[in-house]
């Protein structure tokens, strides 16, 4: 037998594909769904989750959701290239302390403050389309040289939620960390883009 939340999200999504709720459109909220449903509000939840699983939602529920336009797959040539500036959202700066894995990284000792900032990249209609968090000493530093990795990883909680999209979503991270013709490395930087709308080619 198909659990509750299953049947309901096959109904939502048909309201989807239906036109009933249109593209760009605000979502229902998750109250508003389990009285018409007459389910439970716990039901709501699971159900519109599966929703934003799949991709047909966008935003987080704190700020209500809305019908999501087709995703379009965008691919990421060069990691080391500039990103339009009007194409930058919101950026949190911080100091932390080195953990070991950022000290390896910077070739510096674990526990060295460091210079944190977090930054929104935006599409070209204003959705986010990844996260560039980069970790320095000091102030920025002009680099000759970069080096990269990329693997496939869950998307953590804090990351999914400023991309608009469920905690546990896959992610490609693009590890990048950038040296001075010395090859002193003046910078590292963690990429986190949703795996089903970037590939990478390097």
């Amino acid at each position: 037998m198909e659990a509750p939340y299953r049947r309901l999200a096959a109904t939502l999504r048909r309201r989807i594909d239906d036109g009933t709720y249109s593209l760009g459109s605000q979502f229902p909220s998750h109250r508003a769904i389990a009285a018409e449903h007459k389910v439970g509000l716990g039901t709501a939840y699971q159900a519109v989750a599966v929703l934003r699983t799949e991709g047909l939602l966008d935003g987080s529920p704190r700020r209500r959701l809305t019908v999501a336009h087709p995703v379009g797959v965008r691919t990421l040539s060069n990691p080391d290239a500039a990103w339009p500036p009007h194409d930058r959202g919101d950026t949190e700066r911080s100091t932390v302390r080195a953990t070991e894995e950022l000290a390896v990284r910077l070739g510096v000792r674990p526990g060295v403050t460091l210079q944190r900032e977090r930054t929104e990249r935006l599409d070209p209609d204003g959705r986010p389309a990844m996260l560039l968090t980069t970790w320095r000493r000091g102030a920025p530093r002009p680099h000759d040289s970069y080096r990269c990795t990329v693997r496939v990883r869950p998307m953590e909680h804090i990351e999914a939620d400023l991309l608009g999209l469920r905690a546990g979503t896959l992610a490609l991270l693009v590890e990048r960390t950038r040296t001075d013709a010395n090859g002193t490395v003046v910078e590292t930087a963690d990429m986190v883009l949703p795996a089903d709308r970037w590939s990478v080619t390097l």
